[in-house]
């Protein structure tokens, strides 16, 4: 991909900055955008990479308090409060590329509680998929399919040597590597034999010889007495695989229109060519002159999560935050019910995200979170703190010009004035003011990213 270059074309401004922290990880302060702005895009773009994004409203013991939560939430077997863990991390992480990956992965290898039925385990999924998030799929690939998570979703248990179960077999290839159309029928069951043995025992993965078939089998058009292992280099080796994570990493950060499939040909070839190394092929998407094109701004439907809390980061409503753990019922009202995807496939995204209902639970969300009733207690956003970066213009159409620069992706004076019109018709109050906020994030327009 050709690197991004700011000219007079494509400037380097605060459009493309929000742009930026709204595709790699989810919204940024204020504060963030004009530090990015200045500083220009490789020192924004470092700052990602180095997990040092953020520094509006992170706490100074941040790690002590993630992990407290999350050892809460597994003691009491509780996965509200591991949403709520969860959620924390997304809000309050520097590091929001590796959480916006974290959920990338998390849908990917589409697991849930529902069955495994064990918060411990999910959290521990969980963290692999962050550890390794951005190291060579391969590694990912081996942790996650030998994590208890998977075998226990994809009923690893019961596939014995006498009985092969084709569930991770089917699943390894059509939904984590190669994709539908590049193996058979037959390369299923060979690859069931493969996997058995398999299982897991105290939480943790275990081989049980004595339950493996090790005779001759054809995969992919090979012979041999193949193991799992051997299995799981023969799908990565597959070109398939490079062509699937390289859609899966557009399908991330590109909206739709954005890449046509012979760019993400190419892309495919150069994460062949490395290794599938997941960091490399991240950074060449984010310091592309195709990530920073108009066609991809705005132009990609927010899902629950990446609306939810962008809103919270981008209005500055960190201290207190809103209780993560309604904002965990909220992400699932919305259709996004973490460490709950509805099926093996995970959650479809785009503009299946919007619905009627979805977009009335937008509203009421936009209108509880303006208006405070999420934070404990009741606190609604600090228009006077927002209104300071308006250059000493408060009014109401300076304050929706700034607001609306955070909030929707790609807007235009008229918008503006439309929130404004329909707003502030009465007499300037606060609670006009943050039905202001309100109306933006309840607008079409704020649903794009």
């Amino acid at each position: 991909m050709k690197a991004y270059e700011p000219s007079g074309h494509s400037p380097w401004n605060v459009q493309r900055v929000v742009h930026l922290h709204r595709r790699a990880g989810f919204a940024a302060t204020w504060q963030e955008i004009q530090r990015d702005l200045d500083d220009g895009p490789d020192a924004a773009i470092d700052r990602l990479l180095a997990g040092k994004a953020y520094a509006t409203g992170v706490p100074e013991d941040f790690d002590t308090m993630s992990r407290v939560i999350g050892d809460a939430a597994v003691a009491a077997n509780n996965p509200n409060r591991l949403k709520a863990w969860w959620l924390y991390r997304m809000i309050f992480s520097p590091d929001p590329l590796t959480e916006r990956l974290t959920l990338m992965w998390h849908n990917h290898f589409a697991t849930s509680n529902l069955k495994v039925g064990d918060v411990s385990v999910m959290r521990r999924q969980n963290e692999i998929f962050r550890e390794c998030a951005r190291k060579p799929f391969g590694e990912l690939l081996t942790r996650v399919v030998k994590d208890p998570a998977i075998l226990i979703w994809l009923d690893a248990d019961s596939n014995r040597k006498q009985h092969p179960n084709e569930n991770l077999a089917r699943e390894l290839m059509e939904l984590f590597s190669m994709g539908v159309g590049n193996y058979t029928e037959n390369d299923v069951k060979q690859a069931a034999r493969g996997l058995t043995g398999w299982t897991t025992k105290n939480g943790q993965f275990r081989f049980v010889e004595q339950y493996h078939d090790n005779g001759e089998k054809e995969f992919l058009g090979k012979r041999g007495t193949f193991t799992g292992d051997d299995l799981l280099q023969t799908v990565l080796d597959h070109p398939a695989t490079a062509r699937r994570i390289a859609w899966r990493l557009c399908d991330q950060f590109f909206g739709e229109g954005a890449l046509g499939e012979e760019a993400i040909d190419e892309f495919a070839t150069e994460l062949r060519n490395h290794d599938l190394d997941i960091r490399r092929a991240v950074e060449t998407i984010l310091r592309s002159e195709a990530f920073f094109a108009a066609k991809n701004i705005g132009t990609r439907v927010l899902g629950p999560i990446e609306f939810v809390v962008g809103a919270v980061r981008a209005l500055e409503m960190l201290d207190p935050p809103p209780s993560t753990l309604v904002l965990s019922e909220w992400t699932a009202r919305l259709g996004q019910d973490l460490f709950y995807p509805p099926n093996v496939f995970g959650w479809s995204g785009g503009r299946e995200w919007i619905t009627t209902r979805s977009m009335i639970g937008r509203v009421a969300f936009a209108s509880e979170l303006a208006r405070g009733s999420l934070r404990r207690p009741d606190k609604p956003v600090d228009v006077a703190k927002l209104s300071k970066y308006v250059d000493g213009d408060s009014t109401h159409e300076a304050l929706a010009e700034f607001a609306t620069s955070l909030l929707v992706p790609v807007s235009s004076k008229e918008f503006r004035q439309r929130i404004c019109d329909s707003v502030f018709a009465k007499e300037d109050t606060g609670d006009l003011t943050c039905r202001m906020f309100e109306a933006i994030l309840a607008s079409p327009e704020a649903q794009l990213g």
